[in-house]
């Protein structure tokens, strides 16, 4: 039977880096029906108290926390922005966070982060598991990939051999918590 996997780059970048690491990892998966996300097919007001008063919580929320809740499992792969969360993501987060507590729908998910850097977007992964783990029980699993263009083809994925098996080891574990 075939796991539905949702993976997303946690940037609005048309050529996001994190975007294609995401999907990357996600194909990887034996037998997984792969949907891919965009956020900038969710693109919505910046959250704020007195707009959802105002307006309610945007359709693209609700349809953000469909593709969640069809899901078996969820990647994302984060773009770190000043050490933090894109605002594109951070606002996507946002707004579902308010439709109901279980934001993640309990499911498993596989962290991540890529830069043109050596550290890998590990500051902003850092703080992604830290703040995941405090809203999903489910296993959660993280790995950073570094010098994204030194490591990373199109073609033929991860090229650097050990960042490759610790890359296989981390999804390993998560296809495990499918």
């Amino acid at each position: 039977m075939s796991k539905k996997i949702v993976a997303l780059g946690a940037s609005n970048n048309k050529d996001s880096i994190n975007k294609k690491l995401a999907s990357f990892a996600a194909n990887q998966i034996v037998n997984a029906e792969v949907n891919v996300l965009d956020l900038n097919d969710f693109e919505m007001p910046i959250y704020g108290i007195d707009r959802e008063r105002e307006s309610g919580i945007p359709t693209l929320a609700h349809d953000f926390k469909v593709h969640l809740k069809k899901s078996d499992g969820i990647i994302i792969s984060f773009a770190e922005h000043n050490g933090s969360y894109s605002a594109a993501f951070k606002n996507v987060m946002d707004w579902i966070s308010r439709i109901e507590k279980d934001v993640w729908e309990s499911k498993p998910m596989f962290l991540m982060a890529t830069s043109p850097g050596g550290r890998g977007g590990m500051t902003v992964l850092e703080i992604a598991v830290n703040k995941f783990k405090l809203m999903n029980k489910n296993t959660i699993i993280s790995y950073s990939l570094p010098s994204f263009g030194q490591n990373f083809s199109e073609v033929d994925g991860i090229t650097d051999k050990e960042l490759l098996i610790s890359f296989n080891e981390q999804l390993k574990s998560f296809e495990e918590a499918l």
